[in-house]
């Protein structure tokens, strides 16, 4: 599933064309993805992208009028490609622009959404109950330390939780958690202030990072100009259970929490 840096990769790739520019026509070939899209995602037709944004795993089309809000689901990936090339299977929308180019929705599994809003974006349910961006100043040990206070909740499953903070999805959590030292299953409210403080300091780093990289490839998600990202080759702890800790040899554990494959070194975390 594209995480956090994979969405903004995909947001830096679409946002110079769109930016500024017109939507000439909305083409809805196939609206069934995870929420039907809505009949008045047509409103867009005729108004300017004045800014694509991000919040969280969400990708905001703002214009004068409303918002057109983008998730990419399990399986999404967008393109940036001239008006008039075929449409291949699961190629399931087409925002063409004034430009000449057209937004492309392709989505396999389905799991994805295109929906309108005349609100603001930030009042939309799906948005409305959202913790701080990670990479913003919000998101901060005095804050992770505050919510985690008196938490029996796995620290893990703690980062993953939507309204705690956004966009530390299951690869990243496992990476950020090894860089601090800190075992995934430790409760979130027995973490020392000073320990949070150096967490926090890994999330931010481990996500600057993998969006410097282009995003980590998964089989599922190549970023918006077709490239893959490189931060997979950078992974220390993520997919690699039975192989040797590059800092201590000890073999990488693996183990689930939440319903997710968590993995960790044994030895390095605690």
């Amino acid at each position: 599933m594209p995480e956090l840096p994979e969405v903004e990769v995909s947001r830096q790739g679409i946002a110079p064309w769109l930016t500024g520019v017109e939507v000439t026509r909305v083409v809805v070939r196939d609206g069934r993805l995870r929420w039907p899209v809505p009949g008045e995602i047509q409103e867009l037709s005729g108004l300017t992208i004045r800014r694509v944004a991000r919040r969280a795993k969400y990708l905001l089309l703002e214009t004068d009028f409303g918002t057109a809000i983008l998730h990419l689901g399990m399986s999404g990936s967008l393109r940036v490609l001239p008006i008039g090339t075929p449409a291949e299977k699961h190629d399931h929308v087409d925002i063409e622009l004034a430009n000449g180019k057209l937004l492309r929705l392709n989505d396999p599994r389905r799991f994805g959404a295109l929906l309108w809003t005349r609100d603001p974006a930030e009042a939309h349910t799906l948005l409305a109950k959202l913790g701080p961006e990670p990479l913003t100043d919000a998101f901060s040990a005095d804050y992770l330390a505050q919510r985690a206070k008196g938490r029996t909740t796995a620290i893990k499953q703690f980062l993953m939780d939507n309204q705690v903070v956004v966009g530390v999805g299951n690869i990243y959590a496992n990476e950020a958690l090894f860089a601090a030292g800190i075992h995934p299953k430790r409760a979130a409210g027995d973490i020392s202030r000073e320990r949070l403080e150096k967490l926090v300091g890994e999330i931010k780093r481990v996500l600057a990072e993998a969006i410097t990289q282009g995003g980590t490839t998964l089989k599922d998600f190549t970023s918006a100009d077709g490239k893959p990202g490189y931060f997979v080759q950078r992974l220390q702890v993520y997919g690699r259970a039975g192989e040797p800790c590059h800092t201590c040899g000890s073999e990488i554990r693996s183990l689930r929490l939440g319903q997710r494959n968590t993995f960790f070194c044994a030895h390095c975390q605690h």
